[in-house]
């Protein structure tokens, strides 16, 4: 495998604040507000015109400046908005037009990627991506996804496996692995400065657009489409937009702002059809396709088996022959069944499939990195993949998650009396410690937020106790330990809450800069000393994280603490469990987390069960029932519930990316008689209730849903995609009432310039016999708030993270929640 161009053992020089995917509401701002009064709200759901029509935007300044009416304008720009076909724009005489493409969405059995794409000397088109992403975008099936993405990877390998990387990462809408992020750092004034420079429209054309559309993709692909250029421009290709994304990251000192914009306005010059509309929409961190990374992921390891590079490759037990793929019948486009065909061929390529997607994952979870991945698939195919992308100090391992539980009577009833340890639950930062020995003596460390977020910089006082480690045990080359950091005091050793935690700098800390002291609760050890120890029971990591490195207070009192979990293990007793439990409750900590100490082995009890035995392996990115988490807002009957207003909500990621998820909370203020923001809530909600959530509140019905604030209510500084009709009122359970720099809910009663929130909501149920002005007030969250007696935690209200599982639970997860 060919050298990275980052450092494996060094700290990333990248230190940002963790990626969101932001959706739509950080474009709110885009090109303005609209008027509520004069525009008419269009749907989430992506639409399919029948006959795509090219927008006359030159008359469009003239239009407005005779105060042409929105609602004629907003039935013209709706003629453009969501194509699923590749559409081909006009263009000056000797200019290159945008190629046609034949369909990608089809079974990969007949997709010919030798014939599919007219090779260009450079490279991969741009509009070939836009292509794919336009096919992706318009599809909500996820097989046409897979069969799109699967025959664009087999396209550019064959044709220009260089462009393979640039794809990937544009395709995720990233630039860099998650551990060394690059920020594109570019707000919306820039983005639309250089459209109206482009297109030559006014800004006032642009709000109109934006206010009809809600996309600057779209609003940038009407404006350029009768856009004119004096000379032919270059096509882009793939590779070149990926360069220019990294220059406008790489931007730093005075004039940055200009050369960003400058950079934008030549990529949009030289942009056509369904590139402008994809383009815009990377720029602002919203593709708005249905492709996440297991989609990627599966697709590019079917792209590898289809398609061999090397003749070395074709002797792989996972290459597909000719000869098995011609006896396979093709599945015509529009007939796809979810369940595989009978067909052996078939099954047998299926069975390659399932094989070379679960390599090729396994393998990103510990090393998640496609540039060290596309070098070695491109080198050596998917053969012994994971000895050469290998787990390696420097890059974290994407943690292993657990799954709610609500007593410990669904704890023996899952593990059927098999041991397990139950784990004080830390309210703090999971952090994954990296640390290795170099060869001139000094102590490389590394820390990881449980979203892989470099978080180095931020704990020197972590770092300094690697050092007393290292130097304490001397035989130590390198570890991987997974933790939680806690904020303690000094003095007594007592635990703070994550609201002291939160007070420390989020990076570039000196050590002797460190007001907020922190100890390191180890937890497990997932690498040692060159051996990956991921596939161990989780009994023997434990033993050897506790032999091998014993509690440890440096007399230095700035170097962080080193200790272990507080614990209870099963074989003790039900007595000692519920004692530790209620224990855990009395101090006001978070809950426990329960893990299974030794693999599960068939017996003849369960000999005839045929579900998947349970695995007390470290299980990278799965959530599992291997580790639970009894938290106590989980437990019924612990705290009262609230009754709160569904008032707005933001647009769905990935599964969710055709509902509305999270959805926004309010309190009912009798002094002002509407409600107030307090929350946001995406957990406890199943499937149907998504789908009829999105019926009740469709933005094709703007008599209970609206992109502008059309209903009285106060939404602090929640910023929503849409709003809601208040109508209805939902129970709602949490772990805390918490200070909150955005929510002005009961700010008046906290003595604080903050409102405030609820922690962890978690939807109970629909409550048809309240009104909502019969939904908890501000005095009731207050005293709820007072009643907790100084536990309460800071939340910054914007920190929730839409997860999504194979079982289709949906968990409300933040930066200080440890799994």
């Amino acid at each position: 495998m060919s050298s990275s161009k980052r450092p494996l053992n060094s700290a990333s020089s990248a230190k940002s604040k963790r990626r969101k995917n932001e959706g739509q509401s950080r474009l709110d701002s885009f090109f303005g507000h609209a008027s509520p009064s004069k525009v008419k709200p269009d749907s989430p759901k992506k639409r399919v015109p029948k006959d795509p029509e090219i927008i006359d935007v030159d008359s469009l300044d003239n239009e407005l400046s005779t105060n042409q009416s929105s609602a004629s304008l907003s039935q013209t720009a709706s003629l453009q908005l969501h194509p699923i076909t590749f559409i081909q724009t006009q263009h000056e005489p000797g200019e290159t037009s945008a190629p046609q493409y034949t369909s990608l969405a089809v079974d990969p059995i007949s997709f010919d990627p030798q014939t599919a794409y007219v090779p260009h000397s450079n490279g991969i088109l741009y509009s070939f991506l836009a292509h794919a992403l336009s096919t992706v975008s318009g599809t909500r099936s996820r097989i046409a996804i897979l069969d799109t993405l699967t025959n664009y990877f087999r396209t550019v390998i064959v044709h220009h496996p260089q462009s393979l990387l640039p794809s990937l990462y544009l395709l995720s809408n990233t630039l860099s692995p998650p551990y060394s992020v690059l920020e594109l750092n570019i707000g919306p004034s820039i983005i639309s400065h250089a459209i109206q420079q482009v297109s030559g429209l006014s800004s006032a054309s642009l709000k109109k657009l934006y206010s009809s559309s809600g996309d600057p993709g779209d609003v940038a692909f009407i404006a350029k489409s009768n856009t004119r250029t004096l000379l032919p421009h270059p096509p882009l290709l793939v590779t070149s937009v990926y360069k220019s994304l990294l220059k406008i990251a790489t931007c730093k000192g005075q004039g940055a702002t200009k050369e960003k914009q400058k950079i934008i306005e030549k990529l949009l010059v030289s942009a056509k059809g369904e590139e402008i509309r994809f383009l815009v929409r990377t720029l602002s961190q919203n593709l708005r396709v249905g492709a996440v990374r297991t989609s990627l992921l599966t697709a590019l390891a079917r792209g590898f088996v289809l398609t061999p590079l090397t003749p070395a490759h074709k002797e792989s037990s996972l290459y597909a022959s000719p000869d098995l793929l011609s006896s396979i019948q093709p599945i015509a486009t529009g007939s796809r069944k979810k369940k595989p065909t009978t067909e052996i061929a078939r099954d047998e390529l299926l069975a390659k499939f399932r094989l070379a997607e679960h390599l090729l994952r396994k393998v990103f979870v510990q090393h998640p990195d496609y540039d060290h991945i596309v070098d070695a698939l491109l080198e050596g195919g998917l053969d012994d993949l994971p000895e050469r992308v290998p787990l390696t100090v420097g890059i974290p391992v994407y943690p292993a998650l657990g799954s709610p539980i609500r007593s410990f009577d669904e704890v023996f009833e899952r593990l059927n009396d098999m041991p397990f340890a139950a784990e004080l639950k830390y309210d703090g930062q999971r952090a994954q410690i990296h640390a290795s020995r170099q060869s001139d003596g000094r102590i490389y460390t590394g820390v990881f937020s449980r979203h892989l977020e470099d978080m180095t910089s931020k704990y020197p006082d972590v770092a300094a106790l690697m050092q007393a480690l290292f130097k304490q045990h001397q035989d130590t080359q390198s570890l991987i330990i997974d933790s939680e950091v806690v904020a303690i005091d000094c003095a007594t050793g007592s635990l703070k809450s994550f609201q002291a935690l939160s007070g420390r700098a989020r990076k570039d800390v000196s050590l002797q800069e460190v007001e907020i002291p922190v100890a390191v609760f180890a937890f497990d050890l997932i690498y040692l000393d060159g051996n990956v120890l991921l596939e161990r029971p989780f009994r023997a990591r434990r033993n050897l994280l506790r032999t091998r490195f014993p509690a440890f207070i440096p007399e230095n009192k700035l170097v962080a603490r080193f200790q272990h979990v507080e614990s209870c293990d099963s074989e003790e007793g039900q007595v000692p469990l519920q004692n530790f439990w209620e224990s855990v409750v009395s101090r006001h900590q978070e809950g426990l987390m329960l893990k299974l100490l030794d693999d599960e082995v068939r017996d003849s009890e369960n000999a005839e069960r045929k579900r998947k035995l349970l695995s007390a392996v470290y299980d990278a990115d799965k959530r599992t029932f291997s580790w639970m988490k009894l938290k106590k807002d989980y437990v019924s009957g612990l705290g009262d519930s609230l009754d709160l207003i569904p008032i707005g909500a933001w647009y769905g990621n990935g599964r969710k990316v055709n509902w509305w998820s999270p959805v926004l909370l309010g309190i009912w203020d009798p002094s002002r008689g509407y409600p107030v923001a307090v929350c946001k809530c995406m957990s406890g909600f199943t499937d149907a209730f998504y789908k009829t959530l999105s019926e009740r509140y469709s933005l094709d019905d703007a008599t209970n849903c609206s992109k502008s604030r059309l209903w009285h209510c106060e939404v602090g500084g929640f910023k929503p995609d849409v709003y809601f009709k208040p109508q209805e009122v939902w129970e709602i359970r949490g772990a805390d009432v918490t200070l909150s720099p955005v929510s002005i809910a009961a700010q008046h009663l906290t003595s604080s310039s903050k409102g405030l929130s609820l922690r962890f909501p978690r939807f109970v149920r629909l409550r048809d016999d309240k009104s909502i002005t019969q939904a908890s007030d501000a005095s009731f969250l207050a005293n709820m708030w007072r009643s907790q007696q100084g536990k309460s935690k800071e939340d910054d209200g914007d920190e929730l993270i839409d997860i999504s599982n194979d079982s289709g639970g949906d968990y409300a997860e933040m930066d200080n929640e440890s799994e």
